[in-house]
């Protein structure tokens, strides 16, 4: 179902789960302790995320899931508050989906084929996603099956796109073409050539940076917005200064770089 590989410091993680390429609670899982693998192995400084399966990404996540899912709820005689005070805890999908969005190392999705609904939440969490070209869709299509994105779509998407399209495309369940993706910010940008490649070389440039100083600047840019800026300025201010105290990497990077051994671009 999930298919591991490294190129150096860029571990590669290959989604394969035929036939249509869905995600279920068995990919969640297992995905769930690679990635926690990955999370504290230093010899990794980078993931990338592919699909295996032809011009498959993630399709989405499995209806027929989530439907017995419905019905067990429905069936168990819990009321409604506790089932949903049970969700806001927390969920198998959502302790994946914030390991991969919270942790330290970067994260890049090689998005190589249809990517909707769960499927492009995945991708959402993931701080870069490059897309190929083709004739397939990315977006978040759940209002067209009676539901909303569950998995942190309305959260994330508008962090990326802005509200006013994040609500446009999310209430009329809207998905898009890669090219159109790149055009609204749904991804960073199309590779036209190698896109696995593409993304291990982004992966790798990644790795030759201070590891402890990136997963600084990861955590404070993703916090950016959910505090008012006074409070981020003053957190900014306080990684900075740990930072300096304690990473000796930083500092050995900077005197390379005074002594004339290092560049800064």
């Amino acid at each position: 179902m999930i298919m591991m590989s490294d190129d150096g410091p860029v571990a590669i993680v290959t989604f394969e789960n035929p036939p249509m390429g869905f995600m279920n609670m068995e990919m969640v899982k297992e995905l769930d302790r690679i990635v926690a693998a990955y999370e504290a192995d230093d010899n990794v400084r980078a993931i990338v995320f592919t699909g295996g399966l032809p011009n498959v990404f993630i399709r989405h996540y499995d209806v027929g899931e989530i439907v017995q899912a419905g019905e067990l709820v429905r069936q168990s005689g819990r009321s409604t508050d506790d089932i949903a005070e049970a969700a806001r805890a927390e969920t198998d999908i959502a302790r994946l989906f914030d390991r991969v969005d919270r942790m330290g190392k970067p994260t890049i999705a090689a998005i190589n084929g249809m990517c909707m609904g769960g499927g492009f939440e995945f991708a959402l969490c993931c701080d870069i996603r490059i897309a190929a070209p083709g004739p397939y869709t990315i977006g978040l299509p759940e209002t067209n099956v009676g539901i909303f994105p569950g998995a942190g779509g309305t959260q994330r998407l508008p962090r990326a796109v802005g509200e006013a399209r994040a609500l446009e495309m999310i209430l009329r369940g809207r998905v898009v073409s890669p090219e159109e993706a790149a055009q609204l910010g749904m991804v960073h940008w199309v590779e036209t050539h190698d896109l696995l490649q593409a993304a291990i070389n982004v992966g790798k440039d990644m790795a030759r940076k201070a590891p402890a100083a990136l997963a600084a600047a990861k955590r404070l840019v993703k916090g950016a917005t959910d505090r008012p800026l006074a409070d981020g300025l003053a957190e900014e201010r306080a990684a900075f200064m740990r930072l300096l105290v304690e990473d000796d990497d930083a500092m050995a990077r900077m005197q390379a770089f005074l002594d004339g051994d290092g560049e800064i671009a």
